[in-house]
Order: C-alpha cells, then sequence, then structure tokens
C-alpha cells in the first residue's frame, strides 16, 4: 500500500506555490517494535509551518529538502506493536503532511479520549494546540485580570478568536478585536462576541485604538506584529502587558521588507511588559487546560468554527489561506474522512 507525502521540494520566497511542495509516492511505513501505525485523519494548518520552510534558527529545526512538511495532526492506530496504543485508539501527534504515519519512543501520540460530545474538527480546534496557545498566553503570559481592557490580532483566526473568548471568561471589561477586512469584524463581534473589532486594512488604526480604548490596552495579544504592533505600543496602559504569539505579518518577508518596531519606548513610558511564549512551556499543563476549555465548549462560552479543506493535496493551498485572510476560522486539511472520533 502507498503513502501519499507532501515534501518540502524548494524554500519558497513568500507564499507557497506550486515549486514549493511537491508529492511524493513511497511505501507505507510499517510497525515496528514499540510503533504503532497511524492512518492519518485530520492535519492542522498553521502560519509556523510557513516559517518552518525557511533555512532559519528557530525553535525547531527547519524542513530539509525532501522532508515531509512538519505539522500536528489526528489519527487511527490500525496496527499497534506498543502497550501504549491499541488499535482503534485515535491519536494526536507530529503527523506530518502524509496518509500514514508511525508513532514511537521518539514521536509519542497522545491518545484522545472518546465520548466527549465533541467531534474531531472541534477537538483540533477548541481543544487544540491552537487553543492552548491562546489560554496559556491570555492566563500565565498575560497575567489577564479582572476589568482588564485587551485587544486581539488575528482575532479572526484560530488562536485569536479563542483568545478573546477566554479573555471574557476570565473578567475583562472589555474585549476588541483586529482583523482583516468588514465581514471579518463582523464575524467577531457577532460569533466571537468580541465588544468590537477595527479593520486593520482601513486607514487610521494607531487612532481608532485610541478611540476604542481611551484610557488604554491593559493586555494586547499579538498574532501579527509589525505594524499593527506599532500601532498598540502607542496605546498601551500603564503596566501593560504585551503577550507576543506570533508575527503572521512578517513570515513572508524578506530581510530588507522585515517592519522594525518604532515605539518600544513605550514600555519604559508606561512600564508595560513585553513577553513571548511557546506553547511548548506548558506540555505539562495540557489536560487541565483542556479539561477547562472542554467545558467552556460544552457550556457554550467558547465558540469556534473550522475550515475544512478536502483532501491533502490542498494542504499547500491551505497554508495560503492563512496569509491571504481567506480562510474562516481554524484551517484542518481532511485527509481520511472515515477517521472520526464516533
Amino acid at each position: 500500500m502507498d503513502n501519499h507525502r507532501i515534501v518540502l521540494a524548494n524554500r519558497p520566497t513568500g507564499l507557497v506555490d506550486e515549486t514549493t511542495t511537491r508529492i511524493d509516492i513511497v511505501d507505507r511505513p510499517t510497525c515496528g517494535d514499540g510503533e504503532a501505525l497511524i492512518k492519518v485523519g485530520i492535519v492542522s494548518v498553521d502560519p509556523t509551518i510557513r516559517g518552518w520552510m525557511n533555512d532559519a534558527p528557530g525553535y525547531l529545526p527547519p524542513i530539509g529538502i525532501g522532508d515531509v512538511i512538519r505539522a500536528g495532526g489526528t489519527g487511527l492506530v490500525v496496527e499497534s506493536c506498543s502497550p501504549r496504543y491499541s488499535v482503534g485508539d485515535i491519536v494526536y501527534g507530529t503527523t506530518g503532511w502524509q496518509e500514514w504515519a508511525v508513532a514511537s519512543d521518539a514521536s509519542p501520540y497522545a491518545v484522545l479520549p472518546k465520548g466527549m460530545g465533541v467531534d474531531l474538527p472541534t477537538v483540533m480546534n477548541a481543544l487544540g494546540m491552537t487553543a492552548l496557545t491562546a489560554y496559556f498566553g491570555v492566563t500565565d503570559v498575560g497575567a489577564i485580570k479582572e476589568g482588564d481592557v485587551v485587544v486581539v490580532s488575528g482575532a479572526a483566526g484560530a488562536t485569536g478568536s479563542v483568545a478573546g473568548q477566554i479573555a471574557r471568561v476570565k473578567g475583562a471589561r472589555k474585549v476588541v478585536g483586529i482583523a482583516g477586512g468588514p465581514d471579518k469584524c463582523v464575524e467577531v463581534v457577532e460569533e466571537y462576541g468580541f465588544d468590537a473589532c477595527l479593520d486593520y486594512k482601513e486607514p487610521g488604526l494607531r487612532r481608532r485604538l485610541h478611540e476604542a480604548c481611551p484610557a488604554g490596552i491593559d493586555m494586547y495579544f499579538d498574532n501579527v506584529g509589525g505594524e499593527i504592533l506599532d500601532d498598540v505600543l502607542a496605546n498601551i496602559a500603564m503596566r501593560g502587558r504585551i503577550v507576543v504569539c506570533g508575527a503572521i505579518s512578517q513570515y513572508n518577508a524578506t530581510p530588507e521588507e522585515t517592519y522594525g518596531l518604532k515605539n518600544t519606548t513605550m514600555l519604559i513610558i508606561r512600564r508595560a511588559r513585553m513577553e513571548g511564549f511557546l506553547i511548548l512551556d506548558y506540555v505539562h499543563q495540557f489536560p487541565e487546560a483542556q479539561m477547562e476549555l472542554a467545558g467552556m465548549v460544552l457550556s457554550g462560552q467558547l465558540r469556534h468554527k473550522e475550515h475544512l479543506v478536502e483532501g491533502l493535496e490542498h494542504a499547500p493551498e491551505a497554508l495560503n489561506l492563512l496569509f491571504s485572510g481567506g480562510n474562516h476560522g481554524k484551517v484542518l486539511v481532511v485527509v481520511d474522512p472515515s477517521v472520526t472520533l464516533e
């Protein structure tokens, strides 16, 4: 049996195109001692994948030319040579963009409980890595406090939409989103319950932030970086906190195009704090956070939306949606629709 894989063919400049990746067809992997064979059901599409395609240092090494595109995913255990996994388990781990994967001691997978009352796309979104990133970014790095005025960029995306809702649950007085285009701004307010949403494509964002948050921004959850971060810095409140989660506006930029911040002195003037983090810092706390997130989903406090793309071959196009703004919610590629939590 074959294994269709999407591998990195060339390092991209800007958006990925038909020369960036290629589909390789190899033999299906076998299950060795201590391993389990996984039929991949759904793979995640996240902005960080684009960063891994660059030949640049990061918290994980770059994807090698000819290697499978690194990504999280869920799948079904069809063969097990390990006491950790049973045939029929639904598992989550680093599947990569391929039809078949192998769980091992070097690449362990988490077994997902069944009977949670939610489907697999919801688990990958509202209980998955992007939601966990939002959770720890807001609660730990951002140290959310009762009465905070919170601003979230990328507010229509998988991480931003959850970050704003968690801020609300944790007592924020006002939650303002930043998104691209009127349709997304309406979605942020009507679907995700933000108080307001500002379209960054319209002029005068710095002024409009001041109008929306006249006493300043207590916590900013940053998914985009660049000029929008500069506009927030100009409006940061005394003792404000900036959570640096991502910088999607810069991932496709060449070194010459990279935006240089101008308002960092506001961190001194307002005695504010700007801190980056990685979700990998919180692995040992995932189960308790997922229990709390599941409660929010089932109670209706956490709304979510999945943007499903059918077919592994469309994964590169799905990645570009994150940079063109063509997605609505968490982007997931369905590799095999027969893999479910039911």
